[in-house]
Parts: C-alpha cells; structure tokens; sequence
C-alpha cells in the first residue's frame, strides 16, 4: 500500500500493529508527439527538447530510479505467491472510527490502507516514487509542475472510475478540511491544481520553495471519491464509522469497535495485475485483534487468538518463549533484519511548560535515565542506545561540525543553543551499570543549582518563588512501568518530585492533543531524505497544532536549517544541511532518547512464509508474505488452528 510523504497521525491516533520495545502507516493522454510516446513504451526517460519536460514511469530524489518502465515486478517479492487464508495480529487500545484523517476519535490499525495515491515508493529503494494510480508522470528540470496522467483502468473499490476530478477533490478536501499541520504543507507549498482532461492532472508550485520533493509529495496525497463525499455528506474532519471509498486492495469486512476489524481483499481490485503489485496483497483477509495490555494480547498469541506477533518486549522475547505451541514446533521465532532508521523514540518533554525553559533542567532529566542498566537488567542486552533522530544512518551528526555544516551554522550563531559551532553533538549521556549513576546524579545537580532549583531542608528543589520541581510522566503502557519508575526514582534522587501517571488509551489521546501533559514517550521517525514532514516535527509554524512536535518546539535556527534541507539540491548538501539539522535539533535537549534494534522479533505460527529477500526498509509482513494452504490444513488437523 503506497504511503504518502506527508506524515500520517501518529501511533498514538492509530496503534502500530508492528511496535517497538514499548511504543508509543503504505505509504491517456501522454504526449501528441509519436516519438515521446515510443519513448515511454521502451522504458525510456524521455525529455521535450523545446520544453526539457521528462516524462517517465517514476521519479527519484536523487539519481536513477532502480526499475525501468518495463519491469516485470519488484525484487524482493515472489510474483508466484499464491492468493489466500487470513493474516491476523495484535495491538493494544482501541478504536471509534474509520477516519485516519481527523484529530477526532480514535482511527482503527491500518484505515489508511483503504486509500491509494498517484505515486507509491519501494521497500528497496530511497527517495523513489513510482506510478500507481498514474501511468506515466511529466515534470520539468525545475520541478515546478507535474503533471500525473492517470491510468484508464483505475477505479474504486465499488468499480466507479477514478478521474482526474477526484485526484483534484481531494486535494481541496485536505487543504480545507484536513489535519491542520496538513493545510499548512500544502498551503505553503502548492500554488493550484488544475484538471487538464479526464484523466490528465497537473499540480503547479509556488514559486521561491524548493521543488525537490514536491512531485513526490503531490503523489502522495491519498485520493478519495468525490461522488462518494458528495453521496454520503462527509465530512474529512469528523469521526465516522463508515469508511470513505478508496480503491486500495483491501476493503472493511468485519468491524467490532475497540475489539477487532477485519479487512477483506477485494476480489475485484482495479490494480492486481500491474508490475509494482505483482506477488504483492496475498491474504484474503487482514483480521487485527485489540487488546487491552501487551500481557493479555501475549496470551492471545499463545492460546492461536491471532497468528503473527512482531515482538516489542525484550524480556518476553528473552523469557517467555517456551510455550506448548513453540516447543511442539507449531510456532517459528526469527530475527528479521532491518535497515531502516532508528525510529527516534524517546521521552518527549513538553516545552510549552515552565519548568522546561532552562535547558540546563532538560540536560539534568536526561543524565538521570541509566541506559546501560536498564539494557543489561530490563532489556536482556538487547538495544542499542538512540542519539540522533537520524540513528542508524550516515545523517546522524558526528563529532564537530565540518566546514560545509559550519558554513550553515555560523550565520545563525545567535539562534542555535550554546556550543553547536564549539562543541562535538551532543550525545546521550553514558552511566555505569548500576541504576543511580552517582557521577551523573552530581552532574545533574550542579546543573539546576545553576538554573536555579536549590534543594530545600525536605530534600525538594524549588524555584526563587519556592515552587518545587515537579515532573509528571504519563503514560498508557503498562510495559513502560519497569522502565520508568527506575528513572522515576532516579530523579527523585536529584530532588525532583517526579511521579507516573497511567491513563487509558483515550485519555492519552485528549491529553496529547491538548497538550496537557509533562512528559511522553513519542516517536520522532524520520526518512532517509528529509522533507516536508520536517516542518510538522520541528518547525515553529505547526508547533500548536501539529499531532507530530509533541514537544512544541519553536526554534528560528532550526526552521532556517529545515529549509536549507529542503532547499538541497545533491545529495551530498542534502547529508551537510540534515547533519547540522540533527546537531542543533540534539543540543536543544528536548529528548531522552529511548533505543532500537536493527532487527525484527517476530514470532508466527507456521502457515506463513516470505520471499527468500527481505527488503531492508520494509520486511512487509502484511504484503509480500503469504500463507501455505498445506501448512495451515496440517496445524488445523494438529488442532493447533481454530
């Protein structure tokens, strides 16, 4: 399922059905000249010498796309994966509507799914997008326009054709009635849409914002079904139980709110033949189960409630799997490698709360979690620690800045946090194996001494005014308790008057959005080439209103480096503009970087198999995988499947 390169709600709107160690969605008429069309039908990018207009199968940020016009399938599926039984999983929470779009209610896993967009990317590749819903793409050497002309065959999921007025409509419909954070990407950035023909469609940009990625991004966008809108009065911004009609694979078969949904396959599905999809959406149904903790839904996956588990608990992959199931060979437990970024997760202190102005305060918070010893005696050794939003990558600032990242950073010296241009980037701070680090906790306390925060006679820091220093962490992971209450105590330690707080799913939710919170855990996942999400994570303009800068960060130095990034124009300024990017964004200290692993712990039951490859950005559990008919009659016969 293609992803859009706008960011989507995050995890706490929509439960990942695929977390982390405790956590906090896929993404005509071509020309009247003869020759430009022999062009397009050999593979061949091609250009309009009068007009230098490319028009091709694909676009890439960077370079050459890895598959030609003619390709027969992607390289890490099986085109020969056989069509059929049910992929079920897990995860937590609950849901109260179908509408992924909206900041209201809780959308179900995967809703997302049910829409497709003009361009999809590859698991394979980065900075690359491919025609989908389109046939062929043409843009000019400045990428200040694309046209997207779209294939004939496409259609919704009710076999209504998809047109260029619906690719139209649903850009008005997200400008005006979407995410606000998405009104104003898209307001900043893309000037009009105009419908050229039935199924010819052309974006135009605004003039004096860098065009690198603004194809890729028009692509992007889902599109929904004007005539559905229109039939059904919706409303993008309300909460709703009935999908919008998408033309993706998958459609809504079953639906039990805050329990279950099950998504069917549609056998009628426009898209099944063409290249980019072959050995690709192989179940017949998607059933996810939610439960209430990470405890129960483990037991679920013994007792064969569901049949595959993307493992985030190191100590249960570590200690609890030995069940019936596993020991009598029904259940295969693997490590899948995985190349993509470190997913930024951490605890996020909100900084539109008072006690968090200093950062010599943030600095002090974050020497006071001990990384070593939750790793050695919570996690079984398991993680490596995150430093960078960009962990795991050749983007991750290291050491002092070079002297391109320099020649960036020096003419905003009086905006960027104290040592940036002096100082190696800062990176999480290293404690000894035992859970208070005593050099550290001195540290730390030498610190707010400094901002202010005097430890009084009852052991309390407390400000000039005498109001104690106080941390509420919130949270609605029970998993977390076992790591945070040690960093709980630790700063107690310190004199702070830290305590958790564990509220439910849906409080979580209003409480995230009305930013009334002290501390989360939240996840700050980037790409490998930063773009427009940027300005939703980072940047000053959407700090009040986006669902992604959980912290509320408002830094002038870092929206004039976010449009240095975005403004790159190779990929080797592109790597200089996010390194000193990641170097300011790290010295404001708004994070305690949590971990990650560069693998998958999966456990599944043994009716599903993969292709021989893995990719390394995606190991597509829910779109290359497919089930073995004969394994499963062979665990139904066991009585092992229901």
């Amino acid at each position: 399922m293609p992803r859009p390169i706008l960011m989507m709600p995050p995890p706490r709107k929509v439960r990942s059905v695929a977390q982390s160690e405790p956590s906090v969605p896929l993404r005509g008429v071509v020309a009247a000249v003869m020759g430009a069309a022999l062009a397009v039908v050999m593979g061949i990018q091609s250009a309009r010498a009068a007009e230098d207009v490319t028009i091709s199968h694909g676009i890439s940020t960077f370079g050459d796309l890895r598959y030609p016009a003619d390709f027969a399938h992607l390289a890490y599926v099986n085109p020969n994966a056989p069509k059929g039984g049910e992929m079920s999983l897990a995860t937590l929470g609950g849901f109260d509507s179908m509408n992924p779009y909206s900041i209201k209610g809780r959308a179900a896993a995967l809703a997302s799914g049910l829409f497709e967009s003009i361009l999809t990317d590859t698991a394979d590749e980065i900075g690359a997008s491919y025609c989908l819903l389109c046939e062929t793409m043409e843009y000019p050497a400045d990428r200040s326009w694309v046209i997207f002309n779209l294939r004939d065959a496409a259609q919704f999921s009710d076999g209504s054709p998809l047109s260029a007025e619906d690719v139209a409509f649903s850009y008005d419909l997200l400008r005006t009635q979407g995410l606000e954070d998405f009104r104003f990407v898209l307001a900043q950035q893309i000037e009009r849409v105009e419908v050229l023909g039935p199924h010819r469609v052309k974006y135009v940009f605004k003039p004096g914002f860098p065009a690198r990625d603004l194809p890729a991004l028009a692509g992007g966008l889902p599109v929904f079904s004007k005539a559905d809108f229109a039939r059904h009065g919706r409303d993008l911004s309300d909460s709703t139980l009935e999908p919008a009609l998408g033309s993706g694979p998958y459609v809504v078969d079953k639906l039990a709110v805050g329990q279950s949904i099950t998504y069917r396959r549609n056998a009628d599905y426009w898209g099944e033949d063409l290249p980019i999809n072959r050995g690709r959406n192989n179940f017949d149904a998607i059933r996810i189960e939610y439960y209430a903790d990470s405890n129960a839904a483990f037991e679920g996956f013994k007792a064969g409630n569901y049949m595959f588990r993307n493992e985030n608990s190191s100590k249960a992959w570590a200690t609890s799997y030995d069940f019936p199931a596993l020991l009598a060979g029904h259940v295969i437990k693997a490590e899948l490698p995985d190349g993509n970024l470190a997913s930024g997760q951490a605890y996020l202190m909100n900084l539109r709360r008072a006690q968090f102005q200093d950062p010599r305060v943030r600095e002090a918070i974050g020497l006071m979690f001990n990384f070593e010893w939750s790793n050695e005696t919570l996690f079984y050794g398991l993680y490596a620690r995150i430093h960078s939003v960009w962990e795991n990558s050749e983007l991750a600032a290291q050491g002092l800045p070079s002297p391109e990242e320099m020649a960036l950073l020096e003419p905003l010296a009086d905006l960027l946090p104290q040592g940036v241009l002096t100082q190696e980037a800062v990176m999480a701070p290293v404690s000894r194996p035992s859970q208070l680090d005593r050099t550290n906790l001195r540290q730390a306390s030498a610190l707010l001494d400094a901002a202010g925060w005097a430890v009084g006679k009852d052991g309390v820091r407390r400000n000039a005014a005498g109001q104690p220093l106080r941390l509420e962490f919130l949270s609605a992971d029970p998993l977390f308790d076992r790591i945070t209450n040690p960093f709980i105590e630790n700063l107690k330690r310190l004199g702070i008057e830290a305590f958790l707080t564990r509220v439910d799913d849906a409080q979580m939710t209003n409480r995230e959005r009305a930013h009334d919170f002290d501390i989360v855990t939240g996840s700050l996942r980037q790409g490998f080439i930063p773009s427009s999400g940027l300005k939703q994570y980072f940047g000053s303009e959407t700090a009040d209103v986006s669902s992604f800068n959980l912290m509320g960060l408002k830094s002038p130095g870092v929206d004039r480096l976010i449009d240095q990034v975005l403004a790159a124009g190779t990929k080797r300024d592109l790597v200089t503009a996010t390194r000193a990017l990641d170097r300011v964004l790290r010295a404001e200290r708004f994070w305690v970087p949590q971990w990650f692993k560069n693998k998958h712990t999966v456990a599944y039951y043994d009716l599903y198999e993969h292709p021989a490859t893995i990719a390394p950005y995606n190991p597509g559990f829910l779109d290359v995988w497919w089930q073995n008919a004969d394994k499963a009659a062979a665990l139904k016969s066991a009585g092992v499947l229901k």
